[in-house]
């Protein structure tokens, strides 16, 4: 299994909606809106590297309202 931590910018007014959103892709475990640099962080466990880039690169940053996302691959 491999674990992924996705960073997202959201536009403004518009987390709510995207972490839902979100949390509805499959491979997805949780998304959370935090404080900070990004406003959403998202949790991904799947089977392969290439499905984290599914996930952040297609899936995640083709949901309208999202800005930009940065993907950190967990090494444990």
């Amino acid at each position: 299994m491999v674990t992924a931590f996705v960073m997202i910018k959201a536009n403004t007014g518009e987390a709510d909606r995207l972490r839902d959103t979100i949390e509805g892709i499959e491979g997805v475990e949780s998304a959370h809106i935090v404080a900070g640099d990004v406003d959403i962080i998202a949790k991904a466990r799947v089977d392969t590297p290439a499905a984290v880039k599914e996930i952040a690169a297609t899936r995640i940053q083709g949901v309208r309202g999202v800005e930009d996302t940065q993907t950190y691959i967990a090494m444990d």
